[in-house]
Formats: structure tokens, sequence, C-alpha cells
């Protein structure tokens, strides 16, 4: 029996002291009416902390808080949250969406392991796309009552902070996480003492202590490997202190804690899964740990396999060779050549389990994962085909089309991307309970009769909010000092609300193409500067800190924003984050995608802007193929070019974007007598309508539930 320990001290009044539970569980950052409480109470802090209650409640005066609890409206409203949160919290299991509709799994434990999630700003455990679905996936679990418990790492020093030199280049900026300033609280046993647990790494006799740190996602709880522990060898305290730092044998390390810690901390916590999922490889070493459980109990190693095998879920996110990670014989040996005679195979048998046609002699850990998981899929239609071709090695002499992977779309978590202001404005025009019935489409269909007037304006002021936001961090960061004039005109000075905006922000790697559109830049500048027409981008994006080639990318488009010919046209936010996305997914006008098909494994962005009445323009690939209509009459669809020479492709798929922005700009700008884009805000509408309940976490995780976890838990069985 463990418990979590108490959240660090905070002197608040009895009257409101719910706001301490309030800030330790993150089930307020998608409650508009909760975060609405910390803003409150003091709006400049609430900014200055990206957002963080608990650094708020550490930080205000004494006397701010007692004349909170003193002031009748604050209190009401406290009231009301603090009911919702009591509501949330005590459910019984049979009034949630699970117990209702899949009563069976109920109270059978789903364990998730993934390498981060992206769940707030203010906890930067996360990278991008892949960790933000993570987050996703445990708020939905939390709202539809699925027993889901997270596996992750505290990184104490988050993933990289962004900053660009006056040229353009990234600089990678550590920031240190106090996990009094988050809401963590550290796992106690029953006698109140830490608990650890331990994993060997090429000293079996020295294995490495970690500590355990919970995270609530509302009733979901994500518990946090620590490696920063008393008594460990000075260097290995910082095995887990950053998301995706160091060479390849920290990384290895980074995993042997998620996978063989993750499953030992669990045990040691008493929590005992009825089947687990595997978000993407870096878990993979979950699935040796708990083969060699088994083996410890007598069994051999294909009956422990296949026990394994039948309670896993496995799910892949890229067809991209460097997003699948491959470590050389000589690491698997000094890190598992103690480990592999306890499973009851030896060095070549445990080779095999990781090799691939692809990988050399590598040791391939979704190799690995496909091997050890009965339940396998891809992130959309078309990367399941793409992802059942690139590993039908494994399952030989069977035709790709028939290999056992499936495929389930991703979706977003609406409540956490829909912003507040749409979020009001579909309160006005929904039925009270669309949150519950999200991914029901006649949900939406009232979307459709909301008079243009009022959502244009909605969508007017989303736009203001995301300038005024950009000029905010470019003034901070002016403050601070190390800012020459030039970067402040790469930061957007001269953008303008009455333009057409168009977004790009996603992680910066080359297949994902962020400088197509520069590819012919004197047609490029005469769609910006149209006379009549003009077109603004704003760009967003962090590159990984191994990826020069992406570093590149960041540093000519930061190049293109001091380009005369483009007229200050061209902006990049620096320090792309939860954030930064939050407010571009609403804030812009046209959502822009454009990679090299079929590299695309899903991409989530374009669906949250899409759900904020931001139609996309993209490459048909990854979820688009599904989300777009034919028609265009919920966005632009742009089929991939068919040339097989990378230059040729380019060429043809960039003037195909120009193309249609020469019909885009034109409908943004046509105006009836009150000055409203009535055929742009009806494809607004319908991008909302089409998208927001098929590309939902809450219908993603129905089929999750439906198609994988019931299989997975034995309820087909």
């Amino acid at each position: 029996m463990v418990t979590s320990s108490s959240p660090s001290a905070v002197e608040v009044p009895a009257r409101i002291d719910g706001l301490v539970n309030l800030a330790y569980n993150l089930w307020w950052s998608w409650q508009p009416p909760a975060a609405a409480l910390f803003r409150e109470l003091d709006p400049a802090l609430w900014d200055a902390t990206d957002q963080n209650p608990v650094l708020i409640l550490h930080r205000l005066p004494p006397e701010r808080l007692e004349s909170a609890a003193s002031d009748p409206a604050f209190v009401r409203a406290y009231d009301a949250v603090v009911t919702s949160y009591g509501e949330m919290e005590r459910a019984d299991p049979s009034d949630t969406w699970i117990g209702r509709h899949e009563p069976a799994l109920a109270n059978k434990t789903v364990a998730y392991f993934s390498a981060e999630f992206g769940l707030h700003r203010a906890l930067p455990i996360y990278s991008g796309g892949l960790g933000v679905l993570a987050g996703d996936h445990a708020k939905q679990a939390s709202d539809l009552g699925l027993p889901l418990v997270g596996v992750s790492l505290l990184y104490r020093q988050g993933y990289l902070r962004q900053r660009l030199t006056h040229d353009g280049w990234q600089h990678d900026v550590t920031a240190d996480i106090e996990p009094w300033a988050e809401p963590t609280t550290q796992v106690r046993g029953a006698d109140g003492n830490p608990c650890f647990v331990e994993v060997a790494f090429d000293q079996p006799e020295a294995p490495l202590r970690l500590a355990i740190w919970c995270l609530r996602v509302g009733r979901v709880p994500i518990y946090l490997l620590d490696a920063d522990v008393d008594g460990n060898p000075e260097w290995t305290r910082t095995v887990s202190s950053r998301l995706y730092g160091g060479d390849q044998e920290h990384r290895l390390r980074q995993e042997i804690v998620l996978g063989v810690g993750g499953v030992r901390a669990l045990r040691a916590m008493g929590v005992e899964p009825a089947y687990w999922h595997a978000n993407e490889g870096h878990a993979a070493f979950h699935l040796l740990e708990r083969v060699r459980e088994l083996a410890a109990t007598g069994l051999g190693f294909e009956e422990a396999a296949e026990r394994v095998r039948a309670t896993t879920v496995f799910t892949s996110h890229t067809p991209v060779p460097a997003g699948h990670d491959v470590f050389p014989p000589y690491l698997i040996d000094r890190y598992f050549g103690h480990y592999w005679s306890q499973l009851g195979l030896g060095r070549e048998g445990f080779l095999a389990l990781g090799r691939h046609t692809e990988s050399g002699d590598g040791f391939n850990l979704t190799a690995l994962s496909m091997r050890l998981a009965g339940h396998r899929n891809g992130v959309s239609e078309r990367h399941g085909e793409v992802t059942r071709e690139m590993w039908s090695g494994l399952w030989p002499g069977i035709e790709p089309a028939m290999v056992p992977i499936t495929s389930i779309t991703n979706g977003v978590h609406l409540p956490t991307w829909i912003s507040p202001r749409v979020q009001n404005l579909l309160d006005r025009h929904l039925a009270p309970d669309w949150r519950e019935r999200q991914d029901d489409p006649a949900t939406w269909e009232p979307v459709r009769t909301i008079p243009a007037g009022e959502f244009w304006e909605v969508h007017l002021a989303a736009k203001r909010d995301l300038l005024t936001d950009m000029r905010e961090r470019t003034r901070r960061r002016w403050s601070e000092g190390g800012l020459d004039p030039a970067q402040v005109v790469a930061a957007g000075p001269f953008l303008e609300a009455n333009v057409l905006t168009l977004g790009f922000a996603r992680r910066f790697a080359t297949y994902k193409r962020a400088t197509l559109l520069f590819h012919d830049l004197d047609r490029l500048a005469g769609i910006l500067n149209h006379p009549e027409w003009p077109v603004q981008i704003v760009f967003a994006g962090k590159a990984h800190p191994a990826d020069d080639g992406g570093k590149r990318l960041i540093q000519e488009i930061y190049g293109r924003t001091r380009d005369p010919r483009l007229s200050g046209r061209i902006a990049f936010v620096e320090d792309y984050d939860m954030g930064v996305a939050g407010t571009m997914v609403g804030g812009v006008d046209v959502w822009l995608n454009m990679p090299r098909a079929p590299m695309e494994a899903s991409g989530t962005s374009g669906m949250k802007a899409a759900a904020n009445g931001v139609p996309n323009l993209s490459i048909l690939d990854g979820w688009w193929r599904e989300g777009w209509s034919p028609d265009n009459s919920n966005g632009w669809g742009i089929e991939p070019a068919p040339v097989a020479d990378d230059h040729a492709q380019d060429a043809a798929e960039a003037h195909a974007f120009y193309d249609l922005l020469a019909e885009v700009a034109p409908l943004y700008y046509r105006r009836d007598a009150d000055g409203i884009p009535v055929a742009w805000v009806t494809r607004a509408k319908e991008a909302i309508c089409t998208v927001a309940p098929a590309f939902s976490a809450q219908r993603m995780l129905a089929d999750y539930v439906h198609r994988l976890y019931r299989p997975a838990a034995g309820v087909d069985r």
C-alpha cells in the first residue's frame, strides 16, 4: 500500500483551501471556470508563471488570498468549481462513459507507458506531437472513467527551451524543474518513507535507485521515475534529467528506466494492470521485464512471451527511420548481458528479438515491440498501410495487406484545444452536454446555424489574442536583453489583424518541409503583397537537439522574416510550446501542413485548428486524407505529386500551394454589407462540424477501447 506525500505546504485560508487540491490536479487545465479562479487571483502572475497554479499559491502574498476568501463573487465561483471537482473525483464507475458502454473494463486497469506526456505548458516533459497525444489520451481516459495509469520519467530539466541567435540558429536552453514548483507529489510506502525501486545498468551489483513521483490528471495518476536520488553515483543522477538529451547510450539508459523501472514501480505500489499499452518503441523494455517476471515463476520464454503478447497494445507513430530507436549490439551486450538468461534466452535469441532487415545488426525497439505485443496499430488509415508494408518482414510469407497491424486515427482532447472563446460560443449554441457527446456528429449540427457575424467576431477576438501574445512575448524577451532590432522584426511586429494569416507550427523535421513555400520567392512575394488580398504567415516550432537539418530550416525561415521582398509578412514565434500552440490554432485563419507524403503518420495540430474553426490547407497525408471533404467545403487538400524525385515533388507541390492560395485569399476578403466574409465563415463552421466529432480524443479512445483494449484485457477471450 502506497500513498502520495502531501502537497508542499501552502498557507491558504480555510474558506478556500480546496485551491491546493485543485492546483495539484491538472483537471483544472481543461476546465475554464477552474483556470479562471487562479487567473483571478493575479492575472500578471498567472502569465509570468506560465499559468502554474502551484507557483501562484506559493508566491501570492497572504493578504491577497485573504481578500479572495472574503470576496463573495470569488467564493461563489470557487464553490461551483470545487463541487464539480468533487463530483469528478467521487463519481461511481458505473456512472461514467466506461461504466455505461464497456462495464467489463470499469475495474480493469491499463498501464500506459510513454517517454513523454504533453499535459500543460508549465510542465515541459514533452517535445511534440507524441507527448501531446499521450497527454490527450490520459485526459480523455479521465473524462470517460477509463482506469488508466501513466508511466514516464520526471525530467528535472524538461525539454529544451528554444532561443534563437541573431542569425536564427537554435540554441537549446535547459531549465531546472523543482518538484515543489510543479503539481507532483512523491510516492511513499505504508511506513511513510519514500518508495524506491531499483534497475541495473551495466553493473548489476550496483543498481540504480529510482524515486517515484505522482502527477494527477483528473482521475488518472501518472507516475514519473526520478534517478536524482541520494546514494546514486553522481553520473547516474542525471539519467532522467532531460527529455531526449545526451547520446545514444544515455537514451538507452533512459529507456531501461522507463520500461524496466516502470514495471517495477507499478509492482512496488501494488498496481496490477490487467493490460498494457506502449506508446511508441521507447517503452519496449517493459515487455522484456514482464516476460522476465513470468519466467521467474517457471514458465519457458515462449509461453511467457505469449502471455505478454495477449495483454499488450503497441502503437507506432512514425514511418521515419530516425523515429525508431536502434542500438548497436555492443551496447545491448553491455546493458543486457546479465539479463537475457533471466528470460531463458542466450545472446543470439535475445538479439533476434530486435532484429529487422532495415536495421542491419542493430537492436530495433520497434521490431521488439511488434514481436512482443499482440495488438498493434498505426495512427491513421494511411499510416496503417505504410506500417504494414514497412514491418511486413516480421511476418514472412504474409502479404503486407494481411500483416496484423491495424490503425486507429489520432484525435485531440477538445476541452483542452478548443479555445475558451470558442467554447463560450459553443456553450451558447450547443446542448449543455456537448462535451460529453462530442464524438456524435449530431452534437455539432447547431454550429451551422450560428449567426455569421457572431462567429466572425469570436474568431477576430482570437486572432487579436494571438497577435497580442506575440507582441507580449517579444516585449518580455527584449526586456531580458539579448535581442537586437532584427530579431524583433522576426517576431512579427508588422503583422496585422485584418490580413489573411496562415499558421505553420510543429516539430521541425526535414520531411515536414516548413520552407516549401519559399521555393519560388517571387511568386510568394506576389501573394503576400497582393494589393487587394495580402497574406501573412506565422511559423513556430523546435528542432530536435541533434537535428541540424531541422535547425537549418528554422534558420532559413528566420532569414526570410527580414527579406524586404516579403514586406515583414513572415514571423517566427520563438520557444514553441503548448501555450503558443493553443493560441495559434485558434488565432490564425488557415492552418498549413506540407509534409512529404507518406511520411506524416497522422498529425494532430490541424485537427485542433479545425475544431476552432480554422480550415486546413494541407497535403493529403496522415489524418487529412480522412478529414478533408473533396469539395473543399471544410478546407483545401493537395494530392501528393506523382513524381519520385524529391526536387520535382517540392516544385510541383509548392506551385499547387501557390495556386490554391490565389483562390483562398479572395474568398477571405469577400465581405457582405456588414463586413462579414459569409462564405468563409460557412467553410470555417463546416470545419468544426466535420472534424471535431471524427477527430476528437473521445472518438479515438472509444476506438481503442472497442477494438484493442477489450481483447487485450481479456474481455473477448
